[in-house]
């Protein structure tokens, strides 16, 4: 039972911290768990869940992030926050479903947090982007360790 328990941890952690701006994945521990005899399902879901809300930390920090335009030490110009906010407005809403590409994907939830993102549209299309890509991964699972 703490077994069980520990490996569904582990999956979670690693859902949730490979969402963040840290640099990790969680891939291999759902492979390893799959490769395990874990219900897919299950796995599915926590990974699901858990990697969606790395995404909202992210978003919540770039709502915090926000907060200090107007500073000195700021990162970005006025000009380039107005540049951002319309190419997102543009194509934002939808590119949330691609928060689950390495490398993009991350400061894409970052972004849509600093440019104001209603939660519940960000927690649909990020938890639909993340929830196929983990389904694509559960579904290929069988081909690769064949």
């Amino acid at each position: 039972m703490w077994t069980e328990l520990l490996a569904y941890a582990s999956l979670a952690a690693s859902a949730f911290v490979s969402a963040t701006l840290l640099p990790f994945g969680s891939e291999l521990v759902l492979l390893g768990l799959l490769q395990q005899g874990y219900p897919a399902l299950l796995l599915w879901l926590l990974a699901t869940l858990f990697n969606t809300l790395g995404s909202v930390l992210n978003w919540y920090l770039g709502g915090k992030l926000s907060l200090f335009q107007h500073k000195s030490w700021f990162p970005f110009t006025a000009g380039q926050m107005q540049r951002a906010s319309a190419q997102f407005q543009r194509y934002g809403q939808l590119s949330l479903l691609f928060a689950w590409l390495p490398v993009l994907g991350d400061p894409l939830t970052l972004i849509a947090g600093t440019l104001g993102t209603r939660l519940r549209w960000f927690l649909l299309l990020v938890a639909c982007g993340k929830g196929l890509r983990y389904a694509a991964l559960i579904w290929l699972f069988p081909l690769e360790f064949s």
